[in-house]
């Protein structure tokens, strides 16, 4: 599992920009920048819509004030379905991270298996990334959600 002063590894995702697809690579949207990402097991499932991507919609401009250049939402989903949790979620200040193979969550380790809920999917998460290295990172224990919330993150900076 990625660690603190851990570097994220180069893989592309998907965004949908101006609604076109577009696959930036990890250096292109971490590189220079101090940014929060969070993990989240699926788009439009419960604890993600109704708390976990809500809190980074509400907290962003706060987040901002700390310093913060972006917040990304990383999911195993793809950029259409990334792109619509957004539109759906009034989330114009997260960047919505597709890792609809899951390459990015299986290099970092926080990949679990759901079974039939939707295979392979991410654990729940959040970190603090500056430059490309980890210096922040909270994972959840299975089922619950105590420690990758925004106002956690925020209470950190």
């Amino acid at each position: 599992m990625l660690n603190v002063g851990g570097s994220l590894p180069e893989v592309s995702f998907g965004i949908i920009r101006d609604g076109e697809l577009i696959n930036p690579h990890t250096n292109a949207l971490f590189g220079d920048k101090k940014v929060v990402v969070f993990g989240v097991p699926g788009a439009f499932t419960p604890t993600c819509s109704e708390a976990h991507l809500p809190g980074y919609v509400a907290l962003a401009d706060k987040l901002k004030a700390k310093g913060i250049d972006e917040i990304m939402c990383v999911s195993v989903n793809d950029a259409f379905v990334m792109d619509a949790w957004k539109k759906a979620s009034n989330a114009d200040e997260i960047i919505m991270l597709a890792d609809g193979n899951a390459v990015f969550t299986k290099n970092i380790g926080l990949d679990m298996d759901t079974g039939t809920f939707g295979g392979t999917r991410s654990l729940r998460y959040s970190m603090l990334v500056e430059d490309g290295i980890v210096t922040q990172l909270n994972v959840e224990d299975p089922g619950r959600f105590d420690v990758s919330d925004a106002q956690t993150m925020l209470d950190s900076l």
